[in-house]
């Protein structure tokens, strides 16, 4: 099921998540739903907030090459264990903050651990564009957007542009 995506500004896309004690059946669909919803957005990236569900759920699919095969991953309680000094600049841009980008630098290698759909520790080193997906989705569950990396100017910027969306949405 395809579910709406919360534009910010939008006081639970700043909450810090809970962590998933238990992988259930509505979990499950909850992370179906999310990568239903990605897909369909189109994003490479989604997180529990950004559908209004405050837990530590991720998923995301960097796969955006035509004829390779999609690489969709669900993530409960995703965390960084490690991080390169190296660093990447990409353009990002956020389901929840939708038609405004802007570069922003990150680690380039991560190191995470998750818990994946059967409940089983799951560990992967991610670089480049996964990495960044991955360090863009997981600060999603500490209650923070990618425009927060960006001069205080610019962010309000862009933040106005969305509240000005919102309000022709509404309107219809």
């Amino acid at each position: 099921m395809i579910r709406p995506i919360l534009i910010h500004p939008d006081p639970r896309l700043k909450k810090v998540c809970e962590p998933v004690e238990d992988i259930t059946d509505a979990l499950r669909t909850l992370a179906d739903d999310m990568l239903a919803t990605m897909y369909d957005a189109p994003g490479v990236g989604l997180a529990g907030p950004q559908v209004g569900v405050l837990q530590r759920v991720i998923v995301l699919d960097c796969v955006k090459e035509e004829g390779e095969v999609s690489r969709p991953l669900v993530m409960f309680n995703p965390r960084i264990v490690a991080a390169s000094d190296e660093t990447n600049v990409y353009e990002e841009g956020c389901l929840s903050i939708p038609d405004q980008y802007a570069e922003v630098t990150r680690p380039k290698i991560v190191d995470v651990e998750w818990m994946d759909r059967d409940g089983n520790l799951q560990t992967e080193t991610f670089d480049d564009l996964w990495a960044t997906c991955v360090q863009h989705e997981i600060d999603h569950l500490e209650g923070k957007l990618f425009i927060d990396y960006l001069k205080p100017l610019k962010r309000q910027m862009i933040t106005r542009k969305m509240q000005k969306l919102k309000r022709e949405r509404a309107r219809g």
